[in-house]
């Protein structure tokens, strides 16, 4: 396996803002896949960011901590018609959150070249980002053609209750994307929201018709895989969560770390066994798990560390 292999997430910026009992408790770079991207480049994996956020003060606040973890934004647009998108995140009793989106976008959106994606690249999509219109046609663009030069292309459609209203419109996008996809990893309120599935089985029967590899997430119950040549289920840790903001995006760093560490292909994926799925899921947990044990959106730097040296053991 080619060792230059990148890995790409594509998604929007936010500065989450977050409140406990009307307290606020902590203010961080967020949204999906930026989260995702930090924890890939803590642990000293090749990150690249594709978004864009404001030429403001908010914006260099992030841009800065990307570049401290890792994460290349040289595919980044800072815009300087706008602000950064803010996000303030209630936290309820069970530490989930609750989101309002504060956002002033410029009229040309994503206005930077996109990367130039190889064989067995990695890119990590999903949320309202992939199936937001303003960007639409370029976005699709780049997905189709990093699924057609051969990378492994995995879909989080992190599809919140709130665009329910929206659905008729914006349900055929999200099966664009998973048709786009090697493989889509979303959570059993994701399927629900989308399909109306109340189980793993019923996840995979309606999203089995647009994608041939699934991974699906029931919180504290389990995660589940279904593929043409394998059907599995997998448990999770037990905790009492600080909060769960970043769960389900360090879940995917987790699956990313581990693919790109096994030198698993696109073709390959498809076609694993229990052993594989194990290592590559019980790797998604222990990133969610760790995410789950404080108020950062990213693994820890102490995580990290171990993850490291466990690799270089193996290695």
């Amino acid at each position: 396996m080619d060792s230059m292999r990148k890995i790409i997430g594509i998604g929007e910026t936010v500065f989450d803002i977050i409140f406990k009992e009307g307290i606020p408790q902590a203010a961080k770079a967020g949204g999906a896949m930026l989260n995702s991207m930090v924890s890939l480049g803590r642990i000293g994996l090749p990150a690249f960011f594709v978004s864009e956020y404001g030429n403001d003060p908010v914006g260099n606040i992030i841009d800065g901590f990307l570049n401290e973890n890792g994460v290349s934004t040289e595919f980044s647009y800072r815009f300087s018609d706008g602000k950064t998108k803010l996000a303030i995140a209630m936290l309820n009793e069970r530490n989930d959150a609750d989101y309002s989106f504060y956002d002033k976008y410029p009229s040309e959106r994503l206005k930077v070249s996109l990367p130039v994606t190889g064989r067995n690249d990695i890119v990590l999509f999903g949320s309202i980002y992939a199936i937001t219109d303003e960007i639409r046609n370029r976005f699709t663009s780049f997905i189709r053609s990093a699924y057609d030069g051969g990378g492994i292309l995995i879909y989080d459609p992190n599809f919140r209750k709130t665009h329910s209203s929206e659905l008729n419109i914006l349900r055929p996008l999200i099966i664009e994307n998973m048709q786009n996809s090697v493989l889509v990893r979303g959570s059993d309120e994701d399927f629900r929201n989308i399909f109306g599935a109340e189980t793993p089985d019923e996840a995979w029967e309606a999203a089995r018709h647009y994608c041939r590899n699934l991974v699906y997430t029931a919180s504290g119950h389990g995660v589940y895989v279904r593929t043409e040549v394998f059907s599995g289920e997998f448990p999770v840790n037990q905790i009492i969560p600080v909060s769960t903001i970043g769960a389900g995006d360090n879940f995917n760093s987790g699956m990313i770390a581990a693919l790109y560490k096994m030198g698993i292909g696109k073709e390959e994926i498809g076609m694993m066994g229990e052993e594989k799925w194990s290592a590559v899921i019980s790797s998604g947990v222990g990133f969610a798990t760790d995410v789950c044990l404080s108020y950062d959106n990213y693994i820890s730097h102490e995580f990290a560390a171990k993850v490291r040296g466990s690799a270089k053991e193996h290695g």
